[in-house]
């Protein structure tokens, strides 16, 4: 190499700390773009405001008379709310329902005069009718008793229960707040 052709390179010299910016600025940048461009979609996720407006119920109980059954929707479901009698509470407490999905009663109930179920059977999904001894779904002939356990028929299980808890004396909130 001659000196003329070595005075026409001149050497830049290295810049690290330089560099290291632009690429760590870079990341950053594409960082918040990628963030900026997926939150519509993880926000589409969340439920819509009607939603949510069924996620949790009120109810009166104070006018539900011993003995009696009030029906009330929630989340397009029937519940049933039975404020059962002293005599049905001591016959339930010493029973486990059938072998079929035997539970105690004291694992169905908050409080035991009151049981708060899904009004729905858990064969087909009918809603049973109330009788004396418990419900009775019309379609295939399942019962259950007063605790909500399924005692015969082709439902597999007992009838469900909601998340649900005692706001007052007289008031009952259906659905975790």
């Amino acid at each position: 190499m001659t000196a003329s052709e070595s005075d026409n390179k001149t050497e830049i010299p290295e810049e690290p700390d330089r560099r290291q910016f632009i690429e760590k600025a870079t990341c950053a940048v594409a960082g918040v773009g990628i963030a900026a461009a997926a939150w519509p979609f993880v926000s589409s996720m969340n439920p819509s405001s009607d939603i949510l407006s069924k996620s949790t119920v009120e109810i009166n109980i104070g006018q539900i008379q011993t003995g009696e059954v009030k029906t009330v929707e929630w989340q397009s479901k029937p519940v049933f709310i039975f404020h059962r009698t002293a005599t049905q509470i001591s016959a339930m407490q010493t029973s486990m329902g059938s072998n079929i999905d035997p539970q105690p009663d004291e694992a169905r109930v908050l409080k035991s005069e009151w049981l708060v179920v899904i009004g729905l059977c858990t064969h087909l999904g009918c809603v049973p009718t109330k009788k004396p001894e418990g419900w009775f779904c019309p379609c295939h002939g399942s019962r259950y008793d007063n605790s909500g356990r399924v005692l015969r028929g082709p439902a597999p299980k007992n009838l469900y229960l909601l998340p649900y808890q005692f706001v007052s004396a007289d008031t009952l909130l259906l659905g975790k707040a």
